[in-house]
């Protein structure tokens, strides 16, 4: 009897099969945020004596089968795997019909119009059937109902599986421990922090956020993250998996990871298991919130033509300020609430990876009331490797409270400052900063002459 295969329940079934859901007796699941994950499953398998195959499913369709690790819990037994094959011809509409090319399928549209034939085609979303009284019709993917196929056609299957040809010197089961690689899963820091009234303390929080487009879902998995820069070699695919795009899950409020050491990284380990489906983005608590000291800092970077004075929100990764604790990269968003308590953002910026006692700087955006200005007043030439500049910088603040700005100037080389209206610190071989304090409604003005040898 032909399986009559209703189109859209098709689809759903793939779908689910493409998800691999997973039956490990024992999962594990390391993921980098180098878009890197690490498997380590345990399975119950049965294997015969001498030499056979078998077929281990439910693996991510974006493996590296090169990584694959394979041995037995029980060192009394045995098993050397000869040969391996990876398996991802998945079952699809497009594939079953280019198999059925020259062979006969049925087909129902969705006004009851039945027609039965010879496949030719299935280009431009159209099926050329040519029915046995010679008779050929051309039918609109989009109106089909109902497929006929005799069988499964050779060659496909429903989920990604490696194939083993074993040697085994006993017959029956065995727990079998399997890890390997995948591309396709990553993770990253997010984190929230808020300002309180007077900008002086920031609660902060911090989540995990994996990205899973594996092609695999890993059930009460036993999660690791990693936070470091391994060293990989890239090399070239040699397939491609489709991704159905993520969806966002709601934030759990639940324990969070715990941290320590481990080698040159960090490991956060979450303490129960999770679930991460596939083409699924999971968030976790990193960490309880904390609160922060933190001073806001206004920036003015003086060149010409430059007015911008950017605001930054600084602290220290230190357990006296209320952190001390390795953050992993990622991006933070700043909020403040308003009178009425909801919340405003106020800027967002990247961190790199921040061990504890490093300091942790913010680029909030730019100030509305603090503008600059810097002009270049003079220029002269005085030998033939001597020049001179006269330059003016000022720094207007239009707040009805006084403000301190970092003027900082970036001079170049061989360069000596032989006047100045304000002390300056040299910041670099290059770059020099003034601290000004300004009024409210009030303005400062540096002047300061370079000397340049060429």
């Amino acid at each position: 009897m032909r399986a009559i295969m209703r189109k859209t329940v098709l689809i759903a079934v793939l779908a689910g099969a493409c998800a691999g859901f997973i039956s490990a007796d024992e999962l594990s699941l390391t993921v980098y945020n180098s878009n890197l994950g690490v498997v380590r499953e345990v399975r119950n398998l049965t294997f015969q004596q001498g030499s056979g195959r078998i077929g281990f499913t439910d693996v991510a369709s974006q493996i590296d089968p090169t990584s694959v690790s394979f041995e037995l819990t029980d060192p009394k037994l045995a098993v050397t795997i000869l040969e391996q094959n990876y398996a991802y011809d998945l079952v699809s509409p497009e594939k079953i019909y280019s198999k059925y090319i020259d062979q006969e399928i049925e087909v129902v549209t969705e006004k009851g119009e039945i027609f039965s034939g010879t496949l030719l085609s299935f280009t431009g979303g159209y099926l050329v059937i040519k029915q046995k009284d010679g008779r050929i019709f051309s039918v609109l993917q989009g109106v089909v109902r109902n497929v006929a196929f005799p069988s499964l056609p050779d060659g496909l299957i429903t989920r990604p599986t490696l194939f083993w040809l074993y040697n085994s010197n006993f017959a029956g089961q065995a727990d079998a421990l399997v890890s390997y690689q995948t591309s396709g899963i990553d993770w990253q820091a997010e984190y929230i922090g808020v300002l309180d009234n007077d900008d002086k303390t920031m609660e902060l929080t911090g989540w995990v956020s994996i990205d899973n487009k594996s092609g695999k879902t890993y059930k009460d998995a036993k999660l690791k993250v990693i936070a470091g820069d391994i060293s990989r070699v890239r090399e070239q695919p040699i397939y491609r998996a489709d991704m159905m795009e993520a969806s966002v899950m709601a934030m759990p409020k639940a324990a969070g990871f715990e941290e320590k050491p481990f080698f040159e990284y960090h490991m956060y380990t979450l303490p129960r298991p999770a679930t991460i489906a596939n083409n699924e983005i999971k968030q976790v608590s990193m960490f309880d919130p904390a609160r922060a000291s933190v001073q806001k800092e206004y920036q003015y970077q003086a060149e010409p033509g430059q007015t911008n004075v950017t605001v930054f929100i600084k602290t220290t990764n230190s357990k006296e300020v209320g952190l001390g604790m390795p953050l992993p990269a990622g991006r933070v968003r700043l909020f403040k609430a308003d009178t009425d308590g909801s919340m405003i953002l106020l800027g967002e910026d990247r961190i790199n990876h921040t061990p504890r006692n490093e300091e942790v700087k913010l680029t909030v955006g730019n100030a509305f009331d603090v503008v600059g200005k810097t002009t270049t007043v003079a220029q002269r030439r005085i030998t033939d490797r001597v020049n001179e500049i006269d330059f003016s910088i000022e720094v207007r603040n239009q707040k009805d409270k006084p403000a301190t700005v970092k003027v900082v100037k970036n001079l170049g080389a061989y360069w000596e400052i032989i006047k100045t209206s304000l002390d300056f610190v040299k910041k670099s071989a290059s770059e020099v900063e003034w601290t000004v304090d300004i009024p409210a409604e009030g303005k400062a003005i540096i002047d300061f002459t370079v000397r340049y040898t060429h």
